[in-house]
């Protein structure tokens, strides 16, 4: 039954629209950052900025809203000098943080930067 409902409500959405439930956590400042930078990175077209609206959503379907946070964190403590960042640099549960971010940014490239 619930299959059948939730392919009911897909046919009524509009394309591109994401489940509610799914990356629904990501703060719109948080995706309006990321838009900003990957347009930065990209272009400043508007298909740029369908690509880095799709890159930002699909990465919100693959990482919890906190593991991107926390990766954002240690991404940004990683550019300070000193030792007091030292400890974002060594810990590899941190390496890891990123290393996932890293892997959903690849695979939102893959989809939505052909």
């Amino acid at each position: 039954m619930k299959k059948i409902a939730a392919a009911a409500v897909a046919l009524l959405l509009p394309a591109g629209t994401a489940f509610a439930g799914v990356g629904d956590d990501y703060t719109t400042v948080d995706k309006a950052d990321y838009v900003f930078g990957c347009m930065a990175a990209n272009g400043q077209t508007r298909q740029a900025l369908e690509q880095c609206s799709c890159s930002i959503d699909k990465i919100a379907t693959l990482l919890p809203h906190s593991d991107y946070e926390e990766a954002q964190t240690v991404m940004s403590m990683n550019q300070v000098a000193g030792q007091m960042s030292e400890v974002f640099r060594s810990s590899a549960q941190l390496r890891d943080k990123i290393a996932n971010l890293r892997r959903a940014q690849a695979e939102a490239d893959i989809e939505c930067f052909p």
